[in-house]
């Protein structure tokens, strides 16, 4: 894949605040689709040299039956902390570098991590598709902010999540028995689009297929 990027990385934390608030007007939360849907992707992060060398890694899985085609890696230095709701700037740099050596261009990438189920609505996978420009979707583990009512068991039950009155995100079960997702539009993709792509992206067990094998990439399992 070639790379624009569109502003360069932030030193401190007010620089990132400036960069979320402008990008995130950017953000597009209806479906802009490439049909038909040939390829997903995942991405994921892991950390070595405890937390001085970022290992990006991504994950090209065929749609709909969702056999890997492409996986790359990418290392480079960590130059963001650790921050809540700062975690893209940590991150998207390495994502990108792995992303530059893929071939086979995905149709949409499910992030791990917000999309804009986020303070300022400009979570990583908002901030990686509008990079990207194109269709992303936050596919997160843990709650960031928002409340929800309770959720049945059943596998693909959701709630709306809320947060200020606005409908950020859902809260989805994909597996009976076992903690729900926390799924929200990244950019060029609605909210009940992206729960079904999640959905059928989460056939056996609670994270997506391509979320799974992008893990263990990063993790080095």
């Amino acid at each position: 894949m070639k790379i624009y990027q569109p502003h360069t990385w932030p030193q401190t934390l007010e620089a990132a605040i400036t960069i979320q608030e402008s990008l995130s007007q950017q953000v597009i939360t209806e479906d802009q689709l490439r049909e038909p849907i040939s390829y997903v992707a995942g991405v994921d992060m892991g950390f070595t040299a405890d937390g001085t060398v970022s290992r990006a890694a991504v994950a090209v899985l065929s749609f709909p039956d969702l056999q890997v085609v492409e996986t790359t890696l990418a290392h480079r230095p960590t130059s963001f902390p650790y921050i809540p709701g700062f975690l893209s700037f940590r991150e998207i740099p390495a994502v990108l570098d792995a992303l530059e050596k893929i071939q086979t261009v995905p149709d949409i990438i499910l992030c791990d991590g917000q999309g804009i189920a986020h303070p300022r609505r400009f979570g990583i996978a908002s901030h990686l598709g509008v990079i990207l420009d194109m269709p992303t979707i936050g596919v997160a583990k843990s709650l960031l902010i928002g409340k929800h009512q309770e959720l049945p068991e059943t596998r693909g039950s959701w709630q709306p999540l809320i947060h200020k009155g606005e409908t950020i995100g859902a809260v989805l079960r994909t597996r009976i028995g076992v903690k729900p997702l926390y799924i929200s539009s990244g950019h060029k993709i609605s909210l009940t689009t992206a729960i079904d792509y999640v959905l059928h992206c989460t056939p056996k067990y609670r994270l997506p297929e391509t979320t799974r094998v992008a893990d263990k990439l990063a993790s080095n399992r």
